[in-house]
């Protein structure tokens, strides 16, 4: 029963945040200019009210008032802290409204905003590879034996890691055999690769067929930023699998820990997410959730 209650709550809520997100959008499009003049408006009246609490306060020369009137010439202001309430918005300005593969000029766009908002170069196509689509359905994997041998009891390196157990060890290996050939081979790399991995459908991408090792080889741990759009969270993780088939009606699966992150583990395990390769040659993109650049 409180299962029940805890789904229908779930539902609720998500539906609502959309719903949310959706007035949002359509006050921005219909009343932005509206919006932008009280802005200024307010600004402006500010301003104008510490003026006129300087002069009636103390007797201030004309250059101080001027200071205060007047924009400061310095162009090196700090910016606004980009939040992801703001990241949602734009995103929903940018994205289909249905769960379908994207436009050329959607995925430049969108790989534009998300490389500003993470400080990490995004793709749609690496190296002149791509998947077969960058924005889809992702669903809930298990985990995967990094090496011969490895189980449920030896998988996890505290309690708190233990509690992704009840997702269960995939019966066989992933796409490119084990991470490594013994437990005493495992680096903290190894660790993180098999933590945060997804599965995609690397045979449906366009050239696999005309040249398999290459791109084999190409996409094992490759790098990608993994987007929930509806929440703003983001999480880079590798290319750990190939799958799932197209019969499940998923576009690709996320491990344990990147479905719990993300946030898609409601009721249904199953929602879209924006998912783009990371440029990043000299290694330095840690793997893992990835906050929003300030």
């Amino acid at each position: 029963m409180a299962k029940t209650k805890k789904r229908h709550f779930s539902y609720l809520k998500n539906k609502w945040h959309k719903k949310h997100i959706r007035l949002q959008k359509k006050l921005l499009k219909k009343h932005g200019g509206s919006l932008e003049w009280l802005e200024n408006t307010s600004k402006q009246f500010m301003v104008g009210s510490v003026a006129g609490a300087l002069m009636l306060t103390a007797p201030v020369s004309s250059s101080v008032i001027a200071q205060v009137l007047q924009p400061p010439l310095d162009q090196n202001i700090e910016k606004p802290a980009k939040t992801q309430t703001q990241l949602i918005s734009q995103l929903f300005g940018q994205l289909p409204a249905i769960v379908q593969p994207l436009s050329s000029d959607a995925e430049s766009g969108i790989a534009q905003t998300l490389s500003d908002y993470f400080n990490i170069s995004v793709t749609a196509e690496l190296e002149g590879k791509r998947l077969n689509r960058s924005y889809g359905l992702i669903g809930a994997e298990q985990h995967l034996m990094r090496y011969p041998g490895d189980t449920m009891s030896t998988h996890f390196a505290s309690a708190q890691e233990a509690s992704f157990a009840s997702s269960g060890m995939a019966p066989g290996r992933g796409a490119w055999g084990y991470f490594v050939s013994s437990q005493q081979e495992m680096t903290n790399e190894d660790v993180a690769r098999e933590k945060y991995y997804i599965a995609v459908p690397t045979f449906l991408s366009p050239g696999w067929n005309e040249n398999v090792h290459e791109y084999y080889t190409f996409f094992k741990y490759r790098k990608m930023l993994v987007v929930n759009p509806e929440n703003g969270k983001a999480i880079v993780a590798v290319i750990g699998d190939a799958g799932p088939a197209a019969w499940t009606g998923k576009h690709l699966g996320g491990s344990p820990e990147v479905m719990e992150y993300l946030e898609r583990k409601d009721g249904s395990a199953k929602g879209p997410v924006l998912y783009f390769f990371i440029s990043d040659p000299e290694n330095n993109v840690k793997l893992g959730p990835r906050e929003i650049a300030l």
